[in-house]
């Protein structure tokens, strides 16, 4: 049995699928450029966690490559028997996106285009690529679903994913690639990324400083707990020709009251600063998961009550070390 790619293996989903990986025995390797985006010291531990799980059960095999730099993606292909490819190196975050489009493009299409390329020359027939609920745009129906018209992005990050969910339908045509595509709306949980708004605020509000709040504070988001996003992405690896699917809790919450269950947990009241809103943000987020758990066999288990304390828990486990990342 050949190894499993992942991509950015150190980033937040991308830790949790390798991990969740090498639990199952599975033989891994992990691709994760360590960039600055955030504190490479989060992705450093993530790294280190992954080593000790691997000790325990599993085979775990690292390289430090960009994604955007087809030599070295070619050697780490032709360095292993790949089974499947997961691709969840990106770069995130769609405000950050507005500033610098060029990296974006760099990393979410054209490091999707080397990996496509990759699998077609070295034999790899399953692919799946994580992409984002962000393609739908400013979609003000009640769900979001699969169907949807998502030929209208808000920001380059959007954008550059759609680019990579286009490039995945051609080579599926072409070469007959089994392809996967799950599109995660708002994911939180522990370890997860310092510049989202949940980690965010639960640091914050415990050291005493203030949260960034855009808008009214009454924007709704389909947050969904990492552990169901990384076994909804591993139920991405059975065959299904190719396919498009939401990973959301289905079930969005208001931001104010994901503020008040943080404000709950940690017994400390926030101090918000008032932002404008983004014009790259979008008012609301659901997920329409009915296609998901027809052909996937695949709901999410954790509410955000739960997903919060489950947070906040490892925030108060590893609090010095999160105090010390750099915002």
């Amino acid at each position: 049995m050949g190894s499993i790619l992942v991509t950015g293996c150190c980033g937040f989903i991308g830790y949790k699928v390798a991990e969740l990986l090498l639990a199952e025995g599975r033989s891994v390797v992990g691709i994760d450029s360590m960039n600055d985006y955030y504190d490479p010291r989060l992705k450093e531990w993530r790294l280190g966690m992954l080593r000790v799980r691997a000790t325990e059960r599993g085979e775990f095999a690292f390289h430090r490559s960009d994604i955007g730099d087809f030599d070295s993606v070619r050697t780490v292909f032709s360095n292993h028997t790949l089974d499947a490819v997961i691709n969840l190196a990106a770069r995130a975050g769609v405000r950050a996106s507005v500033e610098d489009p060029w990296t974006y493009l760099d990393t979410n299409t054209k490091g999707t285009l080397n990996l496509l390329e990759c699998c077609k020359d070295f034999g790899v027939k399953k692919f799946v690529l994580a992409s984002t609920s962000s393609v739908y745009g400013d979609n003000r129906e009640t769900h979001f679903a699969v169907t949807d018209r998502t030929d209208h992005p808000l920001a380059p990050y959007s954008a550059t994913k759609k680019a990579a969910e286009a490039l995945c339908y051609s080579y599926h045509y072409l070469y007959g690639m089994d392809i996967t595509i799950p599109r995660y709306f708002t994911v939180y949980g522990p370890a997860g990324r310092p510049d989202m708004s949940i980690f965010r605020f639960i640091k914050n509000i415990d050291t005493g400083k203030p949260i960034p709040v855009f808008g009214d504070g009454k924007q709704r988001r389909d947050f969904t707990f990492i552990d169901d996003i990384a076994d909804g992405t591993l139920k991405c690896l059975s065959p299904c020709g190719y396919g498009i699917f939401n990973l959301g809790n289905d079930n969005p919450s208001v931001l104010l009251d994901v503020i008040g269950l943080i404000e709950q947990e940690l017994g400390k009241k926030a101090e918000i600063e008032w932002l404008p809103l983004h014009p790259a943000d979008v008012v609301a987020t659901w997920a329409d998961i009915t296609e998901t758990r027809e052909r996937l066999s695949w709901a999410p288990a954790v509410g955000i009550e739960e997903g919060i304390r489950r947070t906040a828990d490892w925030y108060r486990s590893n609090r010095e070390f999160v105090r010390n990342l750099k915002d």
